[in-house]
């Protein structure tokens, strides 16, 4: 039975002495690999400093690059932005349009109107006070003309409701601007 089991590991190896060269194989094959390992440590120490300046060069002429296509970038940003603005101005102009528009057809008085009727009070006011301070100092005062009389108390009448007419006009303007 020994012989048997002898041969039977001699035609598995397939040749005598065939463990011993595939054992040596996988040696050689390992003892390659560590060389291979080791020459490439020292050729990474010794070629490391001069790889790391090679690749800081190749880092700044990149960088540059980098830099111009953010500037690039941010031009165009800024470039779109610029017409998005135009676009706001021009709505709000529109807006301010039809808002002006509306208050006329409410009958809103605009600033310079309010102005100018508050400059028309104040020289009817002045005219008033005028023609009063006359009858005052002339002794013929109560011979005064009834046409005199009457443009007094007219013009007195007039500067009244002129006043009001500002007076309610302002408020409702100032009730309108808290509104909008």
């Amino acid at each position: 039975m020994a012989t048997r089991k002898s041969r039977t590991r001699s035609r598995a190896s397939g040749s005598p002495g065939g463990g011993n060269e595939t054992a040596r194989a996988i040696n050689d094959s390992a003892q390659k690999i560590w060389l291979a390992g080791l020459g490439a440590f020292e050729r990474a120490r010794a070629e490391g400093p001069r790889m790391f300046d090679t690749l800081v060069e190749q880092g700044k002429s990149l960088g540059g690059q980098a830099r111009d296509a953010a500037d690039q970038a941010l031009r165009s940003l800024k470039e779109q932005a610029s017409g998005a603005g135009g676009r706001f101005d021009k709505l709000e102009q529109v807006f301010e349009d039809r808002v002006s528009k509306s208050l006329k057809r409410l009958g809103v008085m605009t600033r310079s109107e309010v102005a100018d009727l508050s400059q028309g009070v104040r020289d009817l006011s002045d005219q008033v006070r005028e023609m009063m301070s006359q009858q005052r100092r002339s002794p013929a005062a109560p011979k005064a003309s009834k046409a005199a009389r009457k443009a007094g108390s007219k013009a007195k009448r007039t500067a009244k409701k002129a006043k009001r007419t500002v007076k309610r006009t302002a408020k409702k303007a100032a009730k309108r601007a808290r509104h909008a």
